[in-house]
């Protein structure tokens, strides 16, 4: 039996069947460590995909709200010769930003989080370390702009349909 395990199993005898005392090697606590930070990462990753759902939600509803709050302003638009066409890239555009924008204030306050908690744990476990991944997180950010833009083609859609008329006469 190698030195390490003779002085676990020492430790183990030493300290009895008390369920308080675990007696661990350096591996065992960072195959620990890993096996929770995985089912946070589960977890963080479902959270990630109802937020966006959510997301989508709200920017439709945003937007929507936009519309209606501002058809005037787009009959007046309108009226000084912005065409559908150009009512419509109004909106997309505003979406995209406002989609990428909290993508980006999302993964920033997410990565600054994560390298709190891994500081706060860096005491316990002496090679843990973050790790950024820039790929994936642009991924995310072209993600959140790619669904804010989907998520303004009804509410851009709608903007356009009433008459030029009808949109400045609106109180």
């Amino acid at each position: 039996m190698p030195a390490g395990l003779q002085l676990q199993q020492a430790l183990r005898d030493a300290t009895g069947d008390n369920p308080l005392i675990q007696v661990q090697s350096s591996h065992d606590l960072q195959a620990a460590y890993a096996s929770r930070m995985s089912l946070l990462i589960e977890v963080m990753y479902g959270l990630l995909g109802m937020a966006v759902v959510i997301a989508v939600l709200g920017v439709v509803n945003t937007l929507t709200m936009s519309v209606f709050e501002r058809r005037r302003e787009i009959g007046l638009l309108r009226a000084v010769g912005l065409d559908r066409r150009g009512i419509r890239r109004m909106l997309r555009l505003e979406s995209v930003a406002i989609g990428t924008f909290g993508a980006v204030l999302g993964i920033t306050m997410g990565v600054l989080m994560a390298w709190v908690v891994v500081r706060m744990s860096k005491d316990e476990v002496s090679d843990l370390t973050t790790v950024v991944p820039y790929g994936r997180l642009a991924a995310y950010v072209l993600g959140a702009g790619a669904v804010s833009l989907l998520a303004a083609l009804w509410p851009a859609r709608q903007a356009t349909r009433p008459s030029i008329l009808d949109g400045i006469a609106t109180d």
